[in-house]
């Protein structure tokens, strides 16, 4: 796969997008660009959209277990039946959709966190 995005530091094209959606938000270490050796992750946009995104599937997984109700005979049951699979599905797309949109929409940044030296 051909590098399409630029690195923050030196300007050069050596991020593809399956690269770029393992770079992570501000919080992470980062990947490192090939021409210069620096490390680079997604900007203040994917970390925002990070942890909305979480905020909202965590108020989803609530809703599902509030609305399973443990007797049958109402409107809700067909959550009561797939409770699990639907909280398994909301758990994964956690850690799926936010790298399907850190690969596509959000810039590269210079990485702010300082390692430990060893």
């Amino acid at each position: 796969m051909s590098s399409i995005y630029n690195c923050p530091h030196c300007g050069k094209k050596s991020f593809n997008p399956i690269k770029k959606a393992f770079a992570g938000q501000l919080n992470s270490k980062g990947k490192v660009c090939m021409e210069c050796g620096r490390k680079c992750v997604n900007g203040k946009g994917a970390t925002t959209f990070n942890a909305i995104y979480c905020i909202i599937a965590f108020a989803a997984i609530v809703v599902v277990y509030l609305n399973s109700p443990k007797t049958l005979g109402t409107d809700y049951e067909w959550i009561y039946y797939n409770e699990l699979l639907i909280n398994a599905g909301i758990i994964t797309s956690i850690i799926i959709v936010p790298r399907l949109v850190n690969a596509f929409f959000f810039k590269l940044a210079p990485a702010i966190r300082i390692e430990p030296v060893k």
